[in-house]
This record gives structure tokens, C-alpha cells and sequence, in this order.
């Protein structure tokens, strides 16, 4: 569910740098990425659809923390996964309306793990905590039907 990409968030970070330099030279000077989603507006535009009302994206922004920056500089380019070590059946996940991982880069995940890859139009990032998360839990849902041997309980 919008995964980061095999190649890393290095576009995702410099994107980031063209629509908010101070807000990322904050990100990089504190080792926080607190920054990007310290108000409930800069939460709605990274995480959240439009169409998402104030009140709900408030509920979530007040329970939301900083994350590992360590993580972030690892998912730059020193910790990438090695997708042809795996042989597993993956479900590669992806937001239309995703501003942190593109439609673009979904795909990309997919290719490089030899899949297919779903892009749920109109839906955000933070996919499971949108209005639209029913579309997502039907997408998962439908996916282990046809993967799984055994999904006798969906």
C-alpha cells in the first residue's frame, strides 16, 4: 500500500524540495520529518485526498508523530530492498491521487517485483484512513481470492 519504491523516495524527496524548501531544509537540519505534517493542512496535502473534510483530517493529524529520519536517509539509497530476492505472489497497491508515492512509482515497484500493479483512482496515501477505504479493502480482499489457496473466511 503506496510502498516505497525499490530505487527509494529520492524523487519523492525532491519534489518535496521543489513545493516546500524550507519545510525540507527543516526536515534535514532537525532530522524530523515532523515538519511535513505539522499542521492539518500540510497533513491533508501529503496524506489525504481533497475531498476529505477538515474535521476528519484533524481527528488523524492529532494523533500523528514524527518518523524515523534514519529511515528516510536509509530509503534514499543506503538500505534498498533487493526485489530479485523475492519469489513471493505480492500485491503492489497505489493511490491516483498519491502526492508522496506517484502513480509512476507504484508501478515501477511493480515491475520490479514482476507484478502487476493496482492504482486506485481518486485515493490518497494514507489509503486505509480515507473515505474510500472500502475500495482498498475490496482491492485487497479480491486479490487474496485470486492468490490465495486458501481464503475459504473472505
Amino acid at each position: 500500500m503506496a510502498s516505497i519504491p525499490p530505487m527509494g523516495v529520492l524523487l519523492t524527496a525532491l519534489r518535496l524540495v521543489r513545493r516546500h524548501p524550507w519545510l525540507m531544509a527543516k526536515v534535514n537540519a532537525t532530522w524530523s520529518l515532523y515538519p511535513l505534517i505539522s499542521s492539518p493542512e500540510l497533513a491533508k496535502e501529503l496524506l489525504f485526498p481533497n475531498e476529505m473534510p477538515v474535521a476528519q483530517v484533524e481527528l488523524f493529524w492529532q494523533q500523528m508523530q514524527d518518523e524515523s529520519y534514519r529511515c528516510f536517509a536509509e530509503m534514499l539509497g543506503l538500505g534498498l530492498p533487493k526485489p530479485e530476492k523475492v519469489n513471493t505472489p505480492l500485491l503492489i497497491l497505489g493511490g491516483g491521487a498519491d502526492t508522496l508515492i506517484s502513480p509512476d512509482q507504484v508501478k515501477a515497484t511493480a515491475r520490479a517485483y514482476g507484478t502487476q500493479a493496482i492504482i486506485l483512482p481518486n485515493i490518497a496515501h494514507d489509503m486505509m484512513l480515507e473515505p474510500g477505504w472500502q475500495t482498498v479493502a475490496d482491492a485487497i480482499v479480491s486479490w487474496l481470492r485470486t492468490n490465495s489457496s486458501d481464503c475459504s473466511e473472505f
